[in-house]
């Protein structure tokens, strides 16, 4: 079995491809290197450098024997959307729809789709998959353009296709020097360098951070299962329900960090509180959260030790400068 996976140097793709090597199937996979990590590739990976945007490219990619593509890539920086929209809609929309394009071209047998719990927007919680959708940023509305034009394009094309919605992933491999998302990485890189975690309005948005080894358990259905066809699916825990406030005081014990968080001005369209229900994946996938949420902040801080804190990078342009823009991005103070 060949599966492709875009994306594949960044914290998802690499975790998906190591799972598959481990499996004996054939991998490969294509990353732009601008989220992704070279040294998150084992050795045993065909390796495409390029991006998904290039339809010419994907093609090329993804023509040697590929049973099933698994679109991991994005930009994932819900947050930034709103102040670099071009940026976010290029990759998530544009670059989409070439992956699907090429996957169809080579006559691949499926295609899944990981999404957004961006899609929901600002609804009443928990989120469930057949919700009337209102999403609040460009982000979420280029993860559902996303969504119905692979449907469009497997309807007409015969090709099978699975959306996975995946919960806030965390674990080793996560990029963690990257202002712009990953809160837990964010605040135990920071925390590590003896300095303050940023967060934004008053702490109390309500979240669930879901374990990377629970997501692949349940993309792994998505992928390979022959009677799931068709779906979109809520993946991560419905349980554990946490304010960023409560997180930061989970960090903080764990590292014995004494000072308390610096508080900064809400960020554009940010949803307040973002739960999904796991209710489906319960019921077609056989899910269960099997790593809870102390195990896997454990996880992401033995992985930060290990690789050392590191200064944060600022890879992606500030499209719009404004009042609304964040001052944390404008002055750099992660």
């Amino acid at each position: 079995m060949h599966i492709f996976i875009t994306g594949i140097a960044g914290f998802l793709g690499s975790n998906l491809a190591d799972y598959y090597l481990n499996k004996g199937f054939k991998v490969s996979g294509c990353d732009n290197l601008v989220g992704g990590d070279l040294e998150n590739v084992s050795k045993e990976v065909v390796f495409y450098k390029g991006n998904c945007e290039d339809l010419n490219f994907m093609t090329q990619s993804t023509k040697n024997n590929v049973d099933v593509v698994c679109h991991a890539a994005a930009y994932a920086h819900e947050g930034l959307s709103s102040i670099s929209p071009t940026l976010i809609c290029n990759n998530n929309v544009t670059g989409s729809v070439s992956v699907f394009t090429a996957a169809i071209r080579n006559k691949v047998k499926r295609i899944v789709y990981c999404s957004s719990m961006a899609r929901y927007g600002n609804i009443k919680i928990p989120f469930a998959e057949d919700d009337n959708l209102k999403p609040v940023d460009p982000y979420g509305v280029s993860k559902v353009a996303a969504e119905n034009i692979l449907k469009i394009l497997c309807a007409t094309h015969d090709v099978e296709y699975n959306i996975a919605v995946p919960h806030n992933i965390i674990g080793p491999k996560q990029k963690y020097d990257d202002p712009f998302r990953n809160v837990v990485s964010i605040m135990v890189n920071l925390m590590l360098q003896n300095r303050q975690p940023i967060i934004y309005g008053d702490g109390e948005q309500k979240r669930c951070f879901s374990d990377i080894d629970d997501c692949i358990f349940c993309l792994d259905k998505l992928l390979f299962d022959n009677k799931i066809k068709s779906q979109i699916i809520n993946i991560g825990p419905d349980e554990e329900f946490i304010t960023i406030n409560d997180l930061f005081g989970i960090i903080s014990n764990k590292l014995k960090f004494n000072e308390k968080p610096r508080y900064y001005s809400d960020r554009p369209n940010e949803v307040k509180h973002a739960t999904c229900s796991a209710e489906k994946a319960r019921k077609l996938l056989k899910y269960s959260t099997k790593v809870s949420l102390d195990q896997s902040v454990d996880k992401v801080i033995d992985y930060i030790k290990k690789k050392g804190p590191k200064k944060f990078r600022y890879n992606y342009t500030l499209e719009i400068e404004n009042e609304k823009t964040p001052k944390t991005w404008k002055e750099k103070l992660f």
